[in-house]
Protein backbone atom coordinates (compact mmCIF):
# COMPACT_ATOMS: atom_id res chain seq x y z
CA UNK A 1 0.00 0.00 0.00
CA UNK A 2 1.61 3.45 -1.11
CA UNK A 3 1.56 5.91 2.04
CA UNK A 4 -1.10 8.35 1.91
CA UNK A 5 -0.11 11.82 0.15
CA UNK A 6 -0.54 14.76 2.51
CA UNK A 7 -2.43 17.41 0.10
CA UNK A 8 -0.70 20.63 -0.39
CA UNK A 9 -0.86 23.25 1.95
CA UNK A 10 -2.79 25.99 0.78
CA UNK A 11 -0.53 28.86 0.14
CA UNK A 12 -1.82 31.36 2.79
CA UNK A 13 -0.73 28.80 5.74
CA UNK A 14 2.45 29.28 6.89
CA UNK A 15 4.41 26.52 8.57
CA UNK A 16 5.46 27.53 11.69
CA UNK A 17 8.84 25.64 12.41
CA UNK A 18 9.24 25.87 16.30
CA UNK A 19 5.72 24.10 16.78
CA UNK A 20 2.34 23.09 15.43
CA UNK A 21 0.82 24.55 12.27
CA UNK A 22 -1.67 27.47 13.30
CA UNK A 23 -5.16 27.19 12.45
CA UNK A 24 -6.23 27.44 9.04
CA UNK A 25 -8.65 30.38 8.57
CA UNK A 26 -11.79 30.22 6.63
CA UNK A 27 -11.82 32.55 3.74
CA UNK A 28 -14.75 34.96 3.25
CA UNK A 29 -15.89 37.06 0.56
CA UNK A 30 -16.77 40.92 0.78
CA UNK A 31 -20.61 39.46 0.68
CA UNK A 32 -20.33 37.98 3.09
CA UNK A 33 -18.70 40.50 5.62
CA UNK A 34 -21.99 42.78 4.46
CA UNK A 35 -24.62 40.32 4.80
CA UNK A 36 -27.73 41.08 6.66
CA UNK A 37 -27.10 38.07 8.97
CA UNK A 38 -23.96 39.75 10.31
CA UNK A 39 -25.21 42.97 10.09
CA UNK A 40 -28.38 42.30 12.64
CA UNK A 41 -25.22 40.43 14.89
CA UNK A 42 -23.95 44.00 15.28
CA UNK A 43 -27.03 45.53 15.78
CA UNK A 44 -28.08 43.09 18.69
CA UNK A 45 -24.50 44.04 20.43
CA UNK A 46 -25.14 47.50 20.03
CA UNK A 47 -28.16 46.83 21.27
CA UNK A 48 -27.25 45.07 23.77
CA UNK A 49 -24.94 47.65 25.51
CA UNK A 50 -27.37 50.37 25.25
CA UNK A 51 -30.32 48.64 26.60
CA UNK A 52 -29.21 46.05 28.64
CA UNK A 53 -32.37 45.35 30.96
CA UNK A 54 -34.21 45.39 27.52
CA UNK A 55 -35.71 42.21 27.09
CA UNK A 56 -35.54 40.01 23.80
CA UNK A 57 -39.83 40.15 23.39
CA UNK A 58 -39.50 43.81 24.37
CA UNK A 59 -36.69 44.19 21.40
CA UNK A 60 -39.02 42.43 18.98
CA UNK A 61 -41.45 45.24 19.19
CA UNK A 62 -39.50 47.34 18.80
CA UNK A 63 -37.91 46.42 15.59
CA UNK A 64 -40.98 45.47 14.15
CA UNK A 65 -40.50 41.78 13.96
CA UNK A 66 -43.60 39.64 13.18
CA UNK A 67 -45.54 42.70 12.67
CA UNK A 68 -47.88 43.46 10.22
CA UNK A 69 -46.20 46.05 8.15
CA UNK A 70 -48.76 46.61 5.19
CA UNK A 71 -50.56 49.52 7.51
CA UNK A 72 -48.44 52.83 6.13
CA UNK A 73 -49.25 54.06 9.87
CA UNK A 74 -48.24 51.77 11.47
CA UNK A 75 -44.91 51.32 9.28
CA UNK A 76 -44.67 55.13 9.88
CA UNK A 77 -44.26 54.31 13.59
CA UNK A 78 -41.67 51.73 13.80
CA UNK A 79 -39.88 53.43 11.58
CA UNK A 80 -40.35 57.07 14.20
CA UNK A 81 -39.63 54.15 17.15
CA UNK A 82 -36.48 53.12 15.26
CA UNK A 83 -35.34 56.58 14.87
CA UNK A 84 -35.57 57.54 18.85
CA UNK A 85 -33.96 54.27 19.88
CA UNK A 86 -31.13 55.46 17.39
CA UNK A 87 -30.94 58.79 18.79
CA UNK A 88 -31.30 57.24 22.50
CA UNK A 89 -28.11 55.12 22.17
CA UNK A 90 -26.29 58.28 20.91
CA UNK A 91 -27.36 60.21 24.13
CA UNK A 92 -26.15 57.03 26.20
CA UNK A 93 -22.86 57.02 24.52
CA UNK A 94 -22.14 60.75 24.97
CA UNK A 95 -23.21 60.10 28.60
CA UNK A 96 -20.71 57.29 29.28
CA UNK A 97 -18.28 59.25 27.97
CA UNK A 98 -18.86 62.25 29.65
CA UNK A 99 -19.10 60.60 32.84
CA UNK A 100 -16.00 58.27 32.85
CA UNK A 101 -15.27 56.71 36.24
CA UNK A 102 -16.59 59.59 38.33
CA UNK A 103 -19.17 58.75 41.00
CA UNK A 104 -20.77 62.09 40.91
CA UNK A 105 -21.85 61.65 36.89
CA UNK A 106 -25.26 63.94 34.64
CA UNK A 107 -27.56 61.84 33.14
CA UNK A 108 -29.54 62.24 29.55
CA UNK A 109 -32.11 60.69 30.77
CA UNK A 110 -34.85 63.63 30.63
CA UNK A 111 -34.11 64.04 27.43
CA UNK A 112 -34.60 60.20 25.81
CA UNK A 113 -37.10 59.88 23.60
CA UNK A 114 -38.36 55.79 24.40
CA UNK A 115 -37.90 54.51 27.54
CA UNK A 116 -38.85 50.97 26.35
CA UNK A 117 -37.85 49.21 30.06
CA UNK A 118 -39.84 50.91 32.05
CA UNK A 119 -43.17 49.84 32.86
CA UNK A 120 -45.44 53.09 33.29
CA UNK A 121 -48.37 51.09 34.67
CA UNK A 122 -46.40 49.35 38.40
CA UNK A 123 -45.45 51.92 40.36
CA UNK A 124 -44.23 49.76 43.28
CA UNK A 125 -40.58 49.34 42.16
CA UNK A 126 -40.46 52.78 41.08
CA UNK A 127 -38.51 54.63 42.73
CA UNK A 128 -37.59 58.93 42.61
CA UNK A 129 -33.71 59.28 41.97
CA UNK A 130 -34.25 61.70 44.51
CA UNK A 131 -35.83 59.71 46.92
CA UNK A 132 -33.60 58.72 49.56
CA UNK A 133 -35.38 56.52 51.96
CA UNK A 134 -33.77 53.54 50.92
CA UNK A 135 -30.30 55.05 50.12
CA UNK A 136 -27.57 52.73 51.86
CA UNK A 137 -25.57 55.52 52.77
CA UNK A 138 -28.08 57.38 55.07
CA UNK A 139 -26.93 58.16 58.51
CA UNK A 140 -29.74 56.12 60.15
CA UNK A 141 -28.03 52.83 58.41
CA UNK A 142 -24.97 52.25 61.05
CA UNK A 143 -23.66 49.83 58.68
CA UNK A 144 -22.87 52.47 56.45
CA UNK A 145 -20.83 54.49 57.90
CA UNK A 146 -17.90 53.54 60.77
CA UNK A 147 -18.74 53.19 64.08
CA UNK A 148 -17.26 56.11 65.99
CA UNK A 149 -14.65 55.29 69.01
CA UNK A 150 -11.96 53.37 69.68
CA UNK A 151 -12.05 49.83 67.84
CA UNK A 152 -9.09 47.76 69.53
CA UNK A 153 -5.59 47.58 69.13
CA UNK A 154 -3.96 48.14 66.48
CA UNK A 155 -6.80 49.45 64.68
CA UNK A 156 -7.64 53.15 63.43
CA UNK A 157 -9.72 55.97 65.75
CA UNK A 158 -12.67 56.72 64.17
CA UNK A 159 -14.31 60.13 65.85
CA UNK A 160 -17.19 62.29 64.51
CA UNK A 161 -14.79 64.30 62.56
CA UNK A 162 -14.31 61.40 60.20
CA UNK A 163 -14.28 62.93 56.40
CA UNK A 164 -16.27 60.22 55.14
CA UNK A 165 -19.20 60.54 58.12
CA UNK A 166 -19.19 64.12 57.96
CA UNK A 167 -19.90 64.04 54.29
CA UNK A 168 -22.14 61.26 54.23
CA UNK A 169 -24.15 63.50 56.79
CA UNK A 170 -23.70 66.40 55.31
CA UNK A 171 -25.54 64.91 52.14
CA UNK A 172 -28.38 63.99 53.86
CA UNK A 173 -29.17 67.26 56.04
CA UNK A 174 -29.32 68.75 52.72
CA UNK A 175 -32.75 67.41 52.87
CA UNK A 176 -33.93 70.08 55.50
CA UNK A 177 -32.88 72.90 52.67
CA UNK A 178 -36.10 74.27 50.78
CA UNK A 179 -37.94 72.10 48.18
CA UNK A 180 -37.45 74.71 46.12
CA UNK A 181 -33.63 73.97 46.02
CA UNK A 182 -32.82 70.66 44.03
CA UNK A 183 -29.73 69.02 46.16
CA UNK A 184 -29.08 66.64 43.21
CA UNK A 185 -28.81 63.69 45.84
CA UNK A 186 -30.17 60.04 44.79
CA UNK A 187 -29.98 56.30 45.36
CA UNK A 188 -26.92 54.58 44.23
CA UNK A 189 -24.97 58.10 44.61
CA UNK A 190 -22.19 57.68 47.55
CA UNK A 191 -21.98 61.58 47.73
CA UNK A 192 -20.30 63.25 50.23
CA UNK A 193 -19.90 67.26 50.84
CA UNK A 194 -17.33 68.89 53.39
CA UNK A 195 -18.89 71.14 55.36
CA UNK A 196 -17.24 74.33 53.47
CA UNK A 197 -19.12 73.50 50.02
CA UNK A 198 -22.07 72.25 53.02
CA UNK A 199 -22.00 75.83 54.48
CA UNK A 200 -21.74 77.57 50.74
CA UNK A 201 -25.07 75.25 49.51
CA UNK A 202 -26.66 76.06 53.20
CA UNK A 203 -26.02 79.82 52.97
CA UNK A 204 -27.03 80.15 49.15
CA UNK A 205 -30.30 78.57 49.98
CA UNK A 206 -31.41 80.60 52.40
CA UNK A 207 -30.28 83.94 50.28
CA UNK A 208 -32.30 82.23 47.90
CA UNK A 209 -35.48 82.12 49.83
CA UNK A 210 -35.01 85.54 50.94
CA UNK A 211 -35.14 86.91 47.20
CA UNK A 212 -38.15 84.96 46.39
CA UNK A 213 -40.11 85.66 48.93
CA UNK A 214 -39.26 89.19 48.40
CA UNK A 215 -40.05 89.14 44.91
CA UNK A 216 -43.51 87.40 46.10
CA UNK A 217 -44.16 89.79 48.49
CA UNK A 218 -43.26 92.56 45.54
CA UNK A 219 -45.56 91.18 42.65
CA UNK A 220 -48.45 90.31 45.55
CA UNK A 221 -48.66 93.08 47.75
CA UNK A 222 -47.06 96.37 45.55
CA UNK A 223 -48.45 98.67 43.00
CA UNK A 224 -46.09 99.43 39.83
CA UNK A 225 -45.89 102.90 37.86
CA UNK A 226 -49.71 101.76 35.75
CA UNK A 227 -50.45 98.94 37.34
CA UNK A 228 -52.01 97.74 40.56
CA UNK A 229 -51.83 94.44 42.39
CA UNK A 230 -54.83 92.01 42.34
CA UNK A 231 -56.51 92.91 45.79
CA UNK A 232 -56.77 96.64 44.54
CA UNK A 233 -57.93 94.95 41.14
CA UNK A 234 -60.81 92.94 43.05
CA UNK A 235 -61.64 95.76 44.74
CA UNK A 236 -61.66 98.10 41.95
CA UNK A 237 -63.88 95.18 40.49
CA UNK A 238 -66.61 94.91 43.26
CA UNK A 239 -66.99 98.99 42.52
CA UNK A 240 -68.32 98.03 38.66
CA UNK A 241 -70.39 95.29 39.54
CA UNK A 242 -71.83 97.28 42.44
CA UNK A 243 -72.68 99.75 39.66
CA UNK A 244 -70.55 102.84 41.59
CA UNK A 245 -68.71 102.96 38.92
CA UNK A 246 -69.47 101.87 34.85
CA UNK A 247 -66.25 101.44 33.48
CA UNK A 248 -62.70 102.21 34.18
CA UNK A 249 -61.17 103.99 31.43
CA UNK A 250 -57.01 104.10 32.19
CA UNK A 251 -54.20 105.54 34.05
CA UNK A 252 -54.62 110.06 34.00
CA UNK A 253 -51.33 109.99 36.03
CA UNK A 254 -48.70 108.93 38.36
CA UNK A 255 -46.78 110.24 41.31
CA UNK A 256 -44.37 108.86 44.03
CA UNK A 257 -47.63 108.21 46.57
CA UNK A 258 -50.31 107.02 44.35
CA UNK A 259 -51.57 106.27 40.71
CA UNK A 260 -54.73 107.87 39.95
CA UNK A 261 -57.23 106.47 37.18
CA UNK A 262 -60.01 107.67 34.86
CA UNK A 263 -63.74 106.29 35.42
CA UNK A 264 -67.26 106.68 34.15
CA UNK A 265 -69.51 107.12 36.97
CA UNK A 266 -73.09 105.07 37.88
CA UNK A 267 -74.78 104.99 41.08
CA UNK A 268 -74.34 104.88 44.78
CA UNK A 269 -77.65 104.16 46.16
CA UNK A 270 -79.98 107.02 45.92
CA UNK A 271 -77.00 109.67 45.55
CA UNK A 272 -76.21 110.14 41.94
CA UNK A 273 -72.14 109.66 41.43
CA UNK A 274 -70.79 112.47 39.01
CA UNK A 275 -70.29 111.52 35.63
CA UNK A 276 -66.59 111.53 35.58
CA UNK A 277 -64.81 109.96 38.66
CA UNK A 278 -60.87 109.75 39.13
CA UNK A 279 -59.97 106.71 41.27
CA UNK A 280 -56.80 107.08 42.94
CA UNK A 281 -54.90 103.99 44.04
CA UNK A 282 -52.21 105.14 46.63
CA UNK A 283 -49.27 102.46 46.37
CA UNK A 284 -48.70 99.88 48.63
CA UNK A 285 -45.27 99.98 48.20
CA UNK A 286 -43.59 101.65 51.30
CA UNK A 287 -40.86 103.45 49.87
CA UNK A 288 -42.01 106.52 49.46
CA UNK A 289 -43.97 106.17 52.78
CA UNK A 290 -40.89 106.33 54.94
CA UNK A 291 -39.51 110.10 54.98
CA UNK A 292 -42.93 111.03 55.27
CA UNK A 293 -44.78 109.79 58.25
CA UNK A 294 -43.67 113.00 59.88
CA UNK A 295 -46.63 114.29 57.94
CA UNK A 296 -49.25 111.95 60.61
CA UNK A 297 -47.17 110.63 63.22
CA UNK A 298 -47.39 114.00 65.20
CA UNK A 299 -50.92 114.69 63.82
CA UNK A 300 -53.42 114.88 66.77
CA UNK A 301 -56.13 113.25 64.76
CA UNK A 302 -54.12 110.06 63.88
CA UNK A 303 -51.26 109.98 66.34
CA UNK A 304 -52.97 107.72 68.40
CA UNK A 305 -54.10 105.54 65.60
CA UNK A 306 -50.73 105.59 63.98
CA UNK A 307 -48.57 103.64 66.59
CA UNK A 308 -50.77 100.95 67.08
CA UNK A 309 -50.89 100.08 63.33
CA UNK A 310 -48.67 97.93 61.25
CA UNK A 311 -46.55 99.96 57.96
CA UNK A 312 -49.37 98.76 55.52
CA UNK A 313 -51.98 99.93 57.31
CA UNK A 314 -50.58 103.35 57.55
CA UNK A 315 -50.87 103.67 53.83
CA UNK A 316 -54.88 103.23 54.64
CA UNK A 317 -55.14 105.98 57.15
CA UNK A 318 -53.00 108.16 54.00
CA UNK A 319 -56.22 107.92 51.76
CA UNK A 320 -58.42 108.38 54.95
CA UNK A 321 -56.98 111.88 55.68
CA UNK A 322 -56.79 112.93 52.19
CA UNK A 323 -60.63 111.94 52.94
CA UNK A 324 -61.01 114.00 55.52
CA UNK A 325 -58.53 117.31 54.20
CA UNK A 326 -60.99 117.51 51.42
CA UNK A 327 -64.24 117.21 52.76
CA UNK A 328 -62.77 120.08 55.25
CA UNK A 329 -61.79 122.12 52.32
CA UNK A 330 -65.46 121.66 50.57
CA UNK A 331 -67.77 122.78 53.55
CA UNK A 332 -65.77 126.27 52.98
CA UNK A 333 -65.84 126.38 49.51
CA UNK A 334 -62.34 125.57 48.48
CA UNK A 335 -62.33 124.16 44.63
CA UNK A 336 -61.27 120.96 45.32
CA UNK A 337 -62.20 117.30 43.74
CA UNK A 338 -65.18 116.15 45.92
CA UNK A 339 -64.96 112.69 47.57
CA UNK A 340 -67.47 109.83 46.41
CA UNK A 341 -66.02 106.91 48.39
CA UNK A 342 -63.15 105.42 50.02
CA UNK A 343 -62.43 102.17 50.16
CA UNK A 344 -59.06 100.68 52.11
CA UNK A 345 -56.27 102.80 49.89
CA UNK A 346 -58.35 103.93 47.31
CA UNK A 347 -60.15 107.04 47.40
CA UNK A 348 -62.73 108.09 44.77
CA UNK A 349 -63.49 111.82 43.85
CA UNK A 350 -65.14 113.52 40.90
CA UNK A 351 -62.83 114.37 37.81
CA UNK A 352 -61.48 117.74 37.68
CA UNK A 353 -61.70 118.28 33.37
CA UNK A 354 -63.62 117.38 30.70
CA UNK A 355 -64.38 114.73 28.37
CA UNK A 356 -61.63 111.91 29.57
CA UNK A 357 -58.82 115.23 29.39
CA UNK A 358 -57.84 115.90 32.86
CA UNK A 359 -56.84 119.97 33.35
CA UNK A 360 -54.20 121.73 33.38
CA UNK A 361 -51.36 121.91 35.70
CA UNK A 362 -50.49 125.39 36.46
CA UNK A 363 -47.13 124.88 35.88
CA UNK A 364 -47.51 123.78 32.47
CA UNK A 365 -50.60 125.98 31.60
CA UNK A 366 -50.14 129.06 29.25
CA UNK A 367 -52.05 132.22 30.74
CA UNK A 368 -52.15 135.91 29.74
CA UNK A 369 -50.59 138.42 32.11
CA UNK A 370 -54.21 138.96 33.52
CA UNK A 371 -54.94 135.96 33.77
CA UNK A 372 -51.77 134.60 35.78
CA UNK A 373 -52.92 137.73 38.30
CA UNK A 374 -56.21 136.91 38.65
CA UNK A 375 -55.05 132.99 39.07
CA UNK A 376 -52.28 135.01 42.04
CA UNK A 377 -55.09 136.61 43.93
CA UNK A 378 -57.45 133.05 43.98
CA UNK A 379 -53.90 131.35 45.14
CA UNK A 380 -53.67 133.87 48.32
CA UNK A 381 -57.28 133.86 49.26
CA UNK A 382 -57.39 129.85 48.78
CA UNK A 383 -54.56 129.45 51.79
CA UNK A 384 -56.33 132.43 53.83
CA UNK A 385 -59.34 130.14 53.50
CA UNK A 386 -56.96 127.13 54.22
CA UNK A 387 -55.79 128.29 57.15
CA UNK A 388 -58.29 130.22 58.55
CA UNK A 389 -61.58 128.32 58.70
CA UNK A 390 -60.37 124.95 57.29
CA UNK A 391 -57.82 125.16 60.47
CA UNK A 392 -55.32 123.23 57.70
CA UNK A 393 -51.50 123.56 55.58
CA UNK A 394 -51.52 122.61 52.63
CA UNK A 395 -47.79 121.25 53.40
CA UNK A 396 -46.99 120.28 49.65
CA UNK A 397 -48.56 123.66 47.74
CA UNK A 398 -46.81 124.33 44.67
CA UNK A 399 -47.84 124.88 40.68
CA UNK A 400 -47.81 121.28 40.55
CA UNK A 401 -50.90 120.71 42.80
CA UNK A 402 -52.99 123.78 41.56
CA UNK A 403 -55.20 122.76 38.38
CA UNK A 404 -56.33 125.33 35.98
CA UNK A 405 -59.90 124.52 34.91
CA UNK A 406 -62.42 127.06 34.44
CA UNK A 407 -61.18 129.84 34.91
CA UNK A 408 -60.00 129.26 38.25
CA UNK A 409 -57.27 127.08 40.28
CA UNK A 410 -58.40 124.17 42.08
CA UNK A 411 -56.66 122.44 44.99
CA UNK A 412 -55.32 118.68 44.95
CA UNK A 413 -53.28 116.36 46.66
CA UNK A 414 -53.88 117.24 50.61
CA UNK A 415 -53.10 113.54 51.94
CA UNK A 416 -50.08 115.47 53.77
CA UNK A 417 -52.11 118.79 54.83
CA UNK A 418 -51.94 118.92 58.25
CA UNK A 419 -53.23 121.39 60.96
CA UNK A 420 -51.53 125.19 62.28
CA UNK A 421 -50.84 123.38 66.01
CA UNK A 422 -48.67 120.42 64.09
CA UNK A 423 -45.35 120.79 65.65
CA UNK A 424 -43.63 121.73 62.15
CA UNK A 425 -47.18 123.39 60.69
CA UNK A 426 -45.78 127.02 60.23
CA UNK A 427 -42.15 125.43 58.77
CA UNK A 428 -44.63 123.74 56.45
CA UNK A 429 -46.78 127.06 55.57
CA UNK A 430 -43.56 129.25 55.04
CA UNK A 431 -42.36 126.15 52.38
CA UNK A 432 -45.81 126.68 50.65
CA UNK A 433 -45.76 130.34 50.79
CA UNK A 434 -42.33 130.33 49.56
CA UNK A 435 -42.98 128.00 46.32
CA UNK A 436 -46.41 130.27 45.57
CA UNK A 437 -44.28 133.52 45.88
CA UNK A 438 -41.80 132.74 43.85
CA UNK A 439 -43.83 130.87 40.84
CA UNK A 440 -45.86 133.91 40.78
CA UNK A 441 -42.47 136.45 40.37
CA UNK A 442 -41.42 134.49 37.59
CA UNK A 443 -44.47 133.98 36.00
CA UNK A 444 -44.49 138.21 35.55
CA UNK A 445 -47.11 139.19 38.36
CA UNK A 446 -46.27 142.21 39.75
CA UNK A 447 -48.83 142.39 42.42
CA UNK A 448 -47.11 138.87 44.31
CA UNK A 449 -45.44 139.26 47.82
CA UNK A 450 -41.99 138.09 48.95
CA UNK A 451 -42.64 134.67 51.07
CA UNK A 452 -42.21 136.42 54.44
CA UNK A 453 -45.37 139.20 52.97
CA UNK A 454 -47.24 136.08 52.21
CA UNK A 455 -46.79 134.20 55.21
CA UNK A 456 -47.39 137.01 57.33
CA UNK A 457 -50.39 137.84 55.08
CA UNK A 458 -52.25 134.08 55.24
CA UNK A 459 -50.71 133.29 59.29
CA UNK A 460 -52.11 136.74 60.05
CA UNK A 461 -49.04 136.72 62.37
CA UNK A 462 -46.96 139.51 62.72
CA UNK A 463 -43.44 138.59 62.61
CA UNK A 464 -40.63 140.72 61.77
CA UNK A 465 -37.45 139.70 60.75
CA UNK A 466 -34.69 141.44 58.69
CA UNK A 467 -33.77 138.09 57.13
CA UNK A 468 -34.90 134.55 56.62
CA UNK A 469 -32.93 132.95 58.95
CA UNK A 470 -34.37 135.14 61.84
CA UNK A 471 -37.60 134.31 60.49
CA UNK A 472 -37.39 131.13 60.48
CA UNK A 473 -35.80 130.95 64.05
CA UNK A 474 -38.87 132.93 65.08
CA UNK A 475 -41.26 130.54 63.22
CA UNK A 476 -39.66 127.40 65.45
CA UNK A 477 -39.86 129.49 68.66
CA UNK A 478 -43.40 129.53 68.19
CA UNK A 479 -43.64 125.56 67.77
CA UNK A 480 -41.49 125.13 70.81
CA UNK A 481 -43.70 127.23 72.53
CA UNK A 482 -46.68 124.82 71.28
CA UNK A 483 -45.47 121.95 72.32
CA UNK A 484 -44.62 122.93 75.77
CA UNK A 485 -47.80 124.13 76.26
CA UNK A 486 -48.81 120.74 75.17
CA UNK A 487 -46.59 119.11 76.98
CA UNK A 488 -47.88 120.80 80.38
CA UNK A 489 -51.49 121.04 79.41
CA UNK A 490 -52.00 118.42 77.03
CA UNK A 491 -53.78 120.46 75.25
CA UNK A 492 -53.01 122.26 71.60
CA UNK A 493 -52.89 126.06 71.09
CA UNK A 494 -53.99 128.24 68.41
CA UNK A 495 -51.65 130.94 67.13
CA UNK A 496 -52.59 134.98 68.16
CA UNK A 497 -50.87 137.53 65.90
CA UNK A 498 -49.61 139.23 69.33
CA UNK A 499 -47.55 135.34 69.29
CA UNK A 500 -49.16 134.55 72.56
CA UNK A 501 -50.63 130.79 72.56
CA UNK A 502 -54.25 131.08 73.19
CA UNK A 503 -56.45 127.93 74.45
CA UNK A 504 -59.07 126.67 72.44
Amino acid sequence: MEPAVAAPSPPWIEKCPWGASPLARTPCSLTEVMSEELAKELQQQEENAVFPHVSGIDKAILIGEGTETSSDLLLAQMLQMEFDREYDAQLRREEIKLNGDSKVSISFENYRMVHPYEDSESSEDEVDWQDTRHDPYKPDKPSTNPKRGFAGKGKEITTKHDEVTCGRRNTARMENFAPEFQVGDGIGMDLKLSNRVFNELKQHSYSEQRRSARIHEKKEHSTSDQAVDSKTRLLLYKMVNSGLLESINGCISTGKESVVFHANGGSLGDKMVPAECAIKVFKTTLNEFKNRDKYIKDDYRFKDRFSKLNPRKIIRMWAEKEMHNLTRMQKVGISCPSVVLLKKHILVMSFIGQDHVAAPKLKDVQLSNEDMKQAYHQALHMMQQLYTECNLVHADLSAYNMLWHMGKIWLIDVSQSVEPTHPHGLEFLFRDCRNVSQFFQKAGVMDAMSERELFNAVSSLDITADNEGDFLAEIEALEKINEDHVQRHGKRVEYDSDESPVDD
